[in-house]
């Protein structure tokens, strides 16, 4: 083992990476990945539990428009006190996840930063979370 694989405090912009299927019973993967990530920024137990939430209601929101057979990717970054984390899939046509709607106000106020488009044909769905506060 090396002393970077022993470490543990997070390095400037440590980037995870997840490839899932778009089936809702590998939600619980994400929702792991979220709290054990979440964990390692020292964020409290309430921030774990809004991230989790948070990641579970934007693949949510994705899952319906996700292409039969493509994967979704989940990409958290962390960066000292910061989280962001974003979902995208291979979706049909090109619909923009949607703002406004009750969902899109749930992951705000839990997060405090949400971004949605569409490139290349992927949707994404990107949250950011800075532990101690909702919003940066």
């Amino acid at each position: 083992m090396t002393d970077r694989e022993s470490s543990s405090t997070v390095d400037a912009r440590d980037v995870v990476e997840l490839r899932l299927p778009a089936d809702p019973a590998y939600l619980g993967v994400v929702r792991t990945a979220t709290a054990g990530l979440a964990a390692r920024l020292d964020f409290t137990l309430d921030e774990i539990e809004d991230l989790r939430i948070a990641v579970d209601e934007a693949c949510a929101i994705l899952l319906p428009d996700v292409v039969p057979g493509e994967l979704v990717e989940c990409v958290f970054a962390l960066d000292g006190e910061v989280m962001d984390v974003t979902i995208s899939a291979h979706i049909d046509g090109d619909h923009r996840p949607p703002q406004g709607s009750f969902g899109w106000t749930v992951l705000e106020a839990l997060t405090g930063s949400v971004e949605s488009g569409t490139l290349d044909g992927r949707a994404f769905l990107r949250l950011r979370k800075r532990r101690g506060r909702g919003s940066l």
